[in-house]
């Protein structure tokens, strides 16, 4: 699992919850409003990165807000079931989720049928973050230390190599399906419910590869469980200096988790306008600031306008690759 205390965050939501400092009430902002708690559907379980984030972002919003703001991880078929929950949810604010580029932008084209519509259903609040994918191999392969042994094994073993994802479909299949085109290897998808459990088989010699936010493989890398071979960014960062990137080893791959805020679609616009406020000011929390840096993230809160241009660009960029590769979700 991703190596942030759960228990750490919640002390900390609770802290700044007492001392948290209400913005500036929006025009046409119901009286009062916010009057309860705000929860937070992510739907993806507890471990994983969305969890992560979305608890860090909970203790800035709480302190912005004055108001409890709980997370509640609702997961299932690639993220659509807690999706579909926050969709219907009444439409005054105090319902919103954590959308992230599997929900948002990936599902409408891998799914035959998808019970929510992510352009119709919901309004957007405003970008969270982004945090770049790693190729990772589990430490049990001894055999590959860099990318060139990676791809020396993988084309040796003609369709054994093994690989985690948390879903078909989701970000990480379709990331490391983009290495194995360019790269032309064949390779095994052993797909799981969720993020950590799919470290965790790398990890314990289940399954050899991964690919995923660095920040999770890095939990893994520290321990020697695992070695990341590469960065799907544009350039070295932080958190893995000696890292190369993708781009370096001649793979023009630069993506990775996009996260974002979006309540139901009838929210009232001052009710937006103040949550998109709250998670400006909330961004600047020191316990959330942590978090992102934990991730290899960093604040990007954008305009509700923003968002839909971006989350229009990046569904025709991963919907070209769905169809390439012909992956459905029954």
């Amino acid at each position: 699992m991703i190596s942030t205390s759960r228990r750490g965050l919640l002390a900390a939501s609770a802290t700044g919850l007492l001392s948290g400092k209400a913005a500036l009430a929006q025009p046409g902002l119901p009286a009062g409003w916010p009057d309860r708690s705000i929860r937070i559907i992510v739907p993806y379980a507890a471990g994983g990165i969305t969890d992560v984030i979305s608890r860090g972002v909970a203790v800035g919003l709480q302190a912005a807000l004055g108001q409890a703001v709980v997370v509640e991880n609702r997961p299932g078929a690639n993220g659509t079931v807690g999706t579909l929950v926050a969709a219907r949810a009444a439409a005054d604010g105090t319902t919103i989720t954590m959308g992230i580029t599997d929900t948002f932008a990936i599902n409408r084209s891998t799914f035959r049928t998808l019970p929510y519509s992510d352009e119709n259903d919901f309004a957007p609040i405003s970008m969270v973050t982004r945090v770049p994918f790693a190729l990772m191999v589990g430490a049990h392969r001894r055999e590959i230390t860099d990318f060139a042994g990676f791809l020396r094994e993988a084309r040796r073993e003609a369709g054994r190599l093994t690989f985690a994802s948390w879903g078909v479909g989701s970000s990480s299949h379709l990331a490391y399906e983009f290495v194995a085109r360019a790269e032309r290897f064949e390779k095994l998808h052993v797909p799981f419910a969720a993020q950590a459990p799919g470290m965790q088989a790398v990890a314990s010699g289940q399954v050899d590869s991964m690919m995923l936010p660095v920040g999770g493989a890095n939990s893994l890398a520290v321990d020697n469980r695992a070695r990341i071979l590469a960065l799907a960014h544009p350039s070295r960062i932080e958190l893995t200096p000696n890292v190369p990137t993708l781009t370096e080893l001649g793979v023009p791959l630069a993506t990775g988790l996009w996260l974002a805020l979006y309540a139901p679609r009838a929210t009232p616009a001052p009710i937006i306008a103040r949550l998109n406020a709250a998670l400006r000011e909330g961004m600047r929390h020191e316990q959330t600031m942590n978090v992102f840096r934990q991730q290899a993230g960093s604040p990007e809160p954008s305009t509700p306008e923003e968002l839909t241009a971006f989350a229009v660009r990046e569904r025709a960029q991963w919907a070209q690759l769905v169809q390439e590769k012909d992956i459905r979700v029954e």
